[in-house]
């Protein structure tokens, strides 16, 4: 039986296109006009927002962190329930990570206890140079309770928005709400330039800033002339052709992902009604999920002892590719002297959380696959 993949790159005539464009004009890097073009695409999507994309999501947090003033010894809050690429820019400025809980009803970084680390620290002498919060598997984060935390302790925030293209927050764009927003555009990603991602800003001297820093910190000489360290970080004319093709396909690629999720919450819902208690993450008022990936809670004592390893394993058995969670940053090793704010929401949701295939090019011969697996665990 073929694999099904968790969230595979599902690409269009558009692609191909576009990267045929590139081939024949020879101009396939270091940069190009459909690296220009994409940021102008982007920047239309985010009315109001400048662009700069880049080589990967952690190389925009990186950058952020330096715009901020990110310096060896420095403290940065980072939600703890996320990918590494959240937190591991923090340790390339020599910073150190502060961890936050997550909040039960979004999975995303917790209000209250970014606040009681931000007033510990502050009476430790450690002002935080910024918080990171992150739209988990694109659901929203309760942005304005964090935005006021924000402007309460001047403290700027970068919107980890990787999974959340097409999310919404009362109608913000995710990627937009924070002083800088961060955007991924890795293979399993929403839409996908094989890899990439984008930092985004209302303030044009930041992201100038930003590409300056992107292209080796070159200054402007007819040789190459250097006054600061700079990075690699900028897209190839090639990967951004196959960002503006599937750009124009994520208003599908959404609602793909939303009927995935409906797909799957019409069968627990069916199973719920039987005695289980197989829990997801439900939209509150104003938030908008792009659904990304469709997340399940399973507890065993609330399910018949059907556990996340259960149902993981019933699926690789069929060679159904699924998911536990993001194992929290607090519990990493690489991380385990870092200090956490928090109770064990984030530990429980790594423990009972399934991520379930997702992906938008799937069959209907693929959901009878998916489904004659589930049926044989929930018989």
């Amino acid at each position: 039986m073929k694999r099904i993949y968790l969230s595979p790159p599902h690409l269009g005539e558009q692609e191909i296109h576009k990267v045929n464009e590139v081939f024949k004009s020879n101009w396939i890097a270091p940069l190009g006009p459909e690296v220009d073009g994409f940021e102008q695409d982007l920047q239309e999507l985010f009315d109001g927002s400048y662009v700069a994309v880049l080589s990967s999501g952690t190389a925009a947090i990186h950058l952020a962190l330096i715009l901020c003033g990110t310096k060896p010894g420095d403290e940065v809050i980072c939600q703890s329930l996320t990918f590494s690429g959240s937190a591991y820019p923090i340790t390339y400025t020599g910073a150190h990570p502060i961890f936050i809980d997550s909040e039960d009803n979004t999975w995303n970084i917790d209000p209250e206890y970014l606040e009681i680390a931000i007033k510990n620290r502050l009476k430790k002498g450690k002002k935080p140079k910024a918080i990171i919060p992150v739209h988990l598997y694109g659901m929203p984060a309760s942005m304005s309770k964090i935005i006021e935390i924000s402007k309460l302790y001047s403290i700027p925030i970068i919107e980890d928005a990787a999974e959340a293209l097409g999310s919404k927050y009362f109608d913000k764009k995710c990627g937009s709400i924070g002083d800088y927003g961060i955007l991924s555009f890795n293979g399993n990603k929403i839409i996908t330039t094989s890899g990439g991602g984008a930092l985004i800003s209302s303030d044009i001297s930041v992201i100038n800033r930003a590409k300056f820093l992107a292209t080796q910190a070159r200054d402007p000489a007819p040789h190459y002339e250097h006054s600061q360290i700079g990075f690699n970080y900028r897209m190839s004319n090639v990967i951004a052709a196959i960002g503006r093709g599937q750009l124009k396909l994520l208003e599908d690629r959404i609602q793909s992902r939303r009927a995935n999720f409906d797909r799957y919450k019409a069968y627990f819902d069916a199973k719920n009604k039987l005695g289980y208690c197989i829990k997801w993450l439900d939209e509150k008022k104003g938030f908008f999920s792009n659904r990304w990936l469709t997340t399940i809670l399973i507890e065993p004592k609330k399910n018949n002892g059907i556990s996340r390893e259960k149902l993981w394993l019933a699926f690789e058995e069929k060679n159904i590719e699924s998911r536990p969670v993001w194992k929290p940053m607090h519990m990493q090793p690489v991380f385990k002297d870092a200090l956490y704010f928090g109770e064990t929401v984030a530990e429980s949701i790594f423990n009972h959380g399934l991520c379930l295939p997702s992906g938008t090019n799937m069959t209907e011969e693929d959901w009878e696959r998916i489904f004659d697996v589930l049926d044989s665990i929930f018989k």
